[in-house]
């Protein structure tokens, strides 16, 4: 059940996850400008998903994962660009997302026109990653993953701290299993890129 309140004037609504309330490309446009202090995303059904804010913990591991990709990101900006949680994707077949980290070449950035680079982005992320929170799903995470892969995604890690446990996606290849790994490769997707995993899962 998620709260979900327009305006302080506002009585909440309440949306059960199994409700699927359906909503068109500008209906979800709407709500998302209208909303922005939620994660909304929209499945490639139409089906709208409310994310509530994260909690300490997971708001402070995400701030980690995005600043070690922020501080690689910089010192090889010619490579490409990297977004954090609050950017939304609209990808090839019409769902709308919003991963916890995500990074694009420049080619595929720089082929956007100003107007598509202020919106939704219409590209699924060359590289994504998504951090489960206590209150996430981890078989609704996996289909995520598994949607990024379909949609053009190259590389793509689902990190579990409370299992201390990452899932690597790559692109036409099985799903790799890491048990309490200390770090991340970037591989060649993200070349020189290692996610230190010390400040992501807790001691």
């Amino acid at each position: 059940m998620v709260q979900v309140v327009d305006d302080p004037k506002s009585l909440p609504l309440n949306i059960p996850e199994e409700l699927g309330l359906q909503v068109t490309p500008a209906q979800f446009a709407v709500l998302a400008a209208e909303n922005r202090d939620l994660r909304l995303e929209r499945t490639a059904k139409g089906i709208l998903i409310v994310n509530p804010p994260t909690g300490g913990e997971s708001g402070n591991r995400n701030f980690n994962l995005t600043t070690q990709l922020g501080i690689w990101c910089e010192a090889n900006d010619t490579l490409g660009i990297a977004f954090d949680s609050s950017t939304g994707f609209e990808l090839p077949n019409g769902a709308n997302r919003s991963p916890d980290a995500s990074w694009v070449t420049k080619a595929r950035w720089e082929s956007l026109t100003q107007e598509q680079r202020q919106g939704f982005i219409p590209l699924c992320p060359d590289f994504v990653v998504e951090l489960r929170s206590k209150i996430d799903s981890l078989k609704k995470l996996r289909e995520k993953m598994q949607e990024y892969m379909e949609n053009g995604a190259q590389l793509g890690w689902l990190i579990d701290p409370q299992n201390k446990r990452v899932e690597i996606y790559r692109s036409r290849q099985p799903v790799e299993v890491l048990e309490n790994p200390s770090n991340l490769s970037g591989e060649t997707v993200l070349p020189g890129f290692t996610l230190s995993l010390q400040r992501i899962f807790p001691s």
